[in-house]
């Protein structure tokens, strides 16, 4: 049996919960991938409790982030719940008419959770500037290297 995680259906879900709760605004594509990880970690910049468990060096997720979305975004585009919008700046997406239909049909737990996240995330970081969300985004990767620096001993000496 495949695994459900990491797949264009579970990531294509949750562009879709996201773009639904920014609607009638559109996101380009590095937007999205902010707003999924922020959707999924929301406990990490002090929201709701997080979707999925606090893995140590979640935070480097955002570099392998992009094509997991890319490819959920043109399974929801095949489906008729998602369109790709020619913007000035690149492509925008946003959802079609029948998304929050579909979106509703949807009724576990985890859905749930996943849209009360996406709604606080687009009410939260939704009129952020490229440039405030980069602030946050660094916070994220200097935890991360932290992460890989040794750890030091009282005396100073490195393990």
């Amino acid at each position: 049996m495949a695994s459900p995680f990491n797949t264009p259906l579970e990531t294509g879900i949750r562009s879709l919960a996201i773009l639904t709760a920014i609607f009638p605004q559109s996101l380009d594509l590095q937007y999205l991938v902010f707003f999924d990880y922020l959707t999924v970690h929301s406990g990490d910049v002090e929201g709701p409790e997080s979707l999925h468990a606090p893995l140590p060096m979640r935070s480097g997720e955002l570099t392998v982030r992009r094509e997991l979305i890319e490819r959920g975004l043109f399974l929801m585009m095949s489906r008729g719940l998602v369109h790709r919008l020619p913007e000035s700046n690149g492509f925008h997406y946003a959802v079609t008419d029948t998304a929050s239909a579909f979106l509703s049909m949807l009724s576990s737990r985890y859905i749930s959770k996943l849209k009360e996240r996406a709604e606080w995330v687009t009410e939260t970081f939704g009129e952020s500037t490229p440039e405030e969300l980069k602030v946050v985004e660094r916070q994220f990767f200097q935890v991360w290297s932290m992460q890989f620096q040794p750890f030091e001993r009282a005396g100073g000496r490195r393990t």
